[in-house]
């Protein structure tokens, strides 16, 4: 019997370009006063990252499979796939590593391997949604000879920012590496360069603020101002917004604000109207906010964006879309009063309506959201780090 275990040196969320280390332990178990004769052998090991994707059947309308692209034994239980046995289709994978080979371990002794990657920048996001999924993974793959493959599954989130797969790593020709061994040095100041400047034009593009006004009408008059500081925000940001109806001809009665995400298929792959085909449009609400605000002349919501869930992104199949969705319930009746009068010239009974007759409308309020640092995600909604598997 041998344990592998397979931990994350920096947690489980990476952004699309950065480098992924994860320290691998090849353990036997038992005890050393154990005979040399229950010493355990592997004949090898390799580890790669993958992207799995799997689209709703009765939301999304896929193209064939292509049956000119080679078959790799899939069925052979001595090949290595790190995608044997998942729901979907592999879109992404980095080049297999092989960690080590013919290793033999006495009872108690364990040896640990360094694994490295860099994740690449042309794949989508970590999502999961309601028409597709896309899910990245470290798969480790072991074997004992003559028997099959054990595949160790290590869950990723992966984080997109777009444009960094356009900037080059300066290189300075007066320290420019020159030795092999200089290797991992200079791919830690890539690394770190990378997501120093991932984190200045997160900064950059959601840090300018200036007061946008949107005036809010129905078919009888205005309803009231909304004003919101900004338009793109980080993930774990509040988007914060104020509401004025005391400049409004028409009263409100009530309203709502969500914090929703839109996900859409592209209309190539829109699965015709018919029955049992689910809507291409589908939305998910993170926070909201309702008031009853008659009488009301200001007031204002705060609505966090999780850190959980996924920035805004686009793919050949599938967009997603952040927005704030409005929705209002005003009085039909103009000048409704329903407060009893200051000033009375004998005591009277006063109740208020039981009945008023209302209008209700919507209104979509488009935001942008964009990723943040990895490091912050990792420590406010954590993970898992670390798999283990015993063969």
């Amino acid at each position: 019997m041998i344990e592998v275990v397979a931990e994350l040196s920096r947690g489980p969320v990476f952004l699309a370009g950065e480098a992924l280390e994860c320290l691998v332990t090849v353990t036997n178990p038992l005890p050393p006063t154990a005979t040399s004769a229950s010493s355990e052998a592997l004949a090898w090991a390799s580890a790669q990252i993958h992207c799995q994707f799997h689209a709703s059947e009765s939301r999304v309308a896929l193209p064939p499979p292509d049956s000119s692209q080679p078959d790799v034994q899939p069925d052979s239980q001595t090949v290595f796939l790190p995608h044997r046995g998942e729901r979907g289709q592999c879109i992404l994978s980095t080049p297999p590593k092989i960690l080590f080979c013919d290793l033999r371990l006495d009872p108690g002794e364990s040896k640990s391997y360094s694994y490295s990657e860099v994740l690449p920048t042309e794949g989508p996001p970590s999502f999961r949604g309601q028409s597709v999924k896309y899910v990245y993974k470290l798969t480790i793959g072991c074997q004992r000879v003559n028997s099959p493959i054990t595949l160790l599954r290590v869950p990723l989130r992966v984080l997109v920012l777009t444009g960094l797969q356009d900037v080059h790593f300066p290189q300075d020709e007066a320290v420019a590496p020159s030795s092999p061994f200089l290797e991992e040095e200079d791919s830690g100041k890539k690394d770190s360069w990378l997501a120093e400047l991932a984190g200045e034009r997160l900064m950059a593009a959601t840090s300018c603020r200036s007061l946008h006004l949107y005036n809010i009408s129905d078919g009888r008059g205005k309803v009231g101002t909304f004003g919101i500081f900004k338009s793109v925000y980080r993930l774990g940001e509040d988007v914060v917004g104020t509401l004025n109806l005391g400049e409004g001809t028409v009263a409100c009665l009530q309203f709502s604000v969500s914090l929703q995400t839109e996900e859409r298929v592209q209309p190539e792959y829109q699965r015709r109207r018919g029955t049992g085909v689910a809507p291409s449009v589908s939305h998910v609400t993170h926070a909201r906010h309702q008031e009853s605000c008659l009488h009301t002349t200001r007031t204002s919501f705060s609505l966090p964006i999780p850190l959980c869930s996924t920035p805004g992104f686009c793919t050949a199949i599938v967009s997603l879309k952040w927005r704030l969705h409005f929705e209002f319930v005003t009085s039909r009746e103009p000048g409704l009063v329903l407060l009893p009068p200051l000033e009375q010239p004998e005591p009277a009974t006063w109740t208020g309506p039981e009945q008023v007759p209302v209008d209700t409308f919507s209104w979509d309020l488009p935001i942008k959201v964009l990723p943040t640092s990895p490091t912050l995600v990792s420590y406010a909604a954590p993970g898992s780090s670390t798999s283990s598997i015993t063969i």
